[in-house]
């Protein structure tokens, strides 16, 4: 599908940007508001998460005593995105530290006490930010819970779901979050890059500018001046829609690739479940045994609380059978050095590539 549409765009670019390319994606954002159980006007597509959190990021207005919290485990972009904001606006960032494995009610209080402590100091925690899945290392956050701190306490809540979408079900009706971002090109097998971005309706007003600013940007009204020109065919649908539908000429193909991998997963079956249920089911077995086998042949364990949460996930997190005073000597940053060592010897004599994290004085 990805090579159909790309030859399409390059057999008649204009024809087919301005007219046939709207029509593809609308279905593409039915067919994922569909999948996650939202309204198609809540969804739009972007390059990737980082791309997403980054548009929330640099549209919101900040004031002095804005804070923007995150977690210890937010994906490093993402952290520098939220400390570059923090250096060009009003806005702090509040980080909430601590070492894995914890418990749920562990994230959950420590989120409670940093809103306190920062209401405390008199300032207010406007957004914060966190994930479903963290991927270095890998385990499942409680965003459920999280999203729901966030609106008792009037925090805007920002996901990023970078590893949601096709690995963990999701009901973003339900969830009701501010902003929620999602790699369609991970778990759900799209071509990368493509990533949903959801809004809902009350939130799309603080999302004036895409990233970079479309043709589809309304600038607030000045008296005398006259409108800028767009040279795309009108579109009878909302703002937030619109802005998102063409930003720059790229080649967003996989975005329309969203359909066909749905269609096909539909039909995909394993022990007695089909369609979303057997891929988690299949998905979610592998994981966890294999990182029991392997754990069990390297003589280590698999990263997990007591409860029992932190893998409920496609992911595992193995620990070598390495000491770091004896293979490193104490120096992180030769641990570091070791851990992409690690690494590039997988591609370069294995053929193939795992995560490998030096994470609490050990290797993963």
């Amino acid at each position: 599908m990805l090579r159909h549409y790309q030859d399409a765009a390059e057999a008649r670019p204009d024809a087919f940007i301005r007219y046939e390319y709207t029509k593809l994606l609308d279905a593409s954002r039915a067919a994922i508001a569909k999948y996650v159980h939202a309204p198609p006007s809540t969804c739009v597509f972007v390059p990737n998460a980082t791309t997403g959190i980054n548009i929330v990021l640099r549209n919101l207005v900040y004031a002095p005593g804005d804070v923007i919290v995150c977690f210890a485990t937010i994906y490093g972009a993402c952290e520098k995105t939220v400390e570059y904001i923090a250096e060009t606006t009003p806005a702090e960032s509040h980080k909430i530290e601590y070492r894995y494995p914890v418990s749920d009610e562990h994230l959950c209080s420590a989120f409670e006490r940093a809103v306190t402590t920062i209401r405390a100091q008199g300032k207010t925690p406007r957004l914060a930010v966190f994930d479903t899945i963290v991927s270095l290392p890998g385990v499942r956050m409680p965003f459920e819970r999280l999203t729901a701190l966030c609106k008792r306490h009037r925090v805007l809540s920002c996901i990023d779901g970078a590893h949601g979408v096709g690995h963990v079900p999701l009901d973003l009706a339900a969830l009701d979050p501010d902003f929620f971002v999602s790699n369609c090109h991970k778990w759900l097998l799209v071509p990368r890059g493509c990533a949903l971005f959801y809004v809902p309706e009350r939130n799309q007003h603080l999302m004036r500018s895409t990233l970079p600013t479309s043709h589809g940007f309304a600038p607030w009204p000045k008296e005398g001046a006259q409108a800028i020109n767009n040279p795309l065919p009108p579109s009878g649908k909302s703002d937030f829609v619109t802005n998102f539908e063409f930003v720059g000429t790229v080649d967003n193909s996989a975005y329309l690739c969203i359909p066909a991998a749905i269609e096909w997963r539909g039909r995909l079956s394993w022990q007695g479940r089909s369609g979303e249920e057997a891929v988690m089911a299949y998905t979610r077995y592998l994981s966890r045994e294999v990182g029991r086998r392997v754990a069990g042949a390297l003589g280590t364990e698999v990263m997990e609380n007591a409860e029992a949460t932190l893998g409920e996930c496609n992911l595992s997190n193995v620990r070598l059978p390495l000491s770091y005073a004896e293979v490193a000597g104490g120096d992180h940053g030769e641990a570091i050095k070791i851990a992409q060592w690690i690494a590039k010897v997988f591609v370069e004599e294995y053929n193939t590539f795992m995560a490998i994290i030096f994470y609490d004085e050990a290797w993963w």
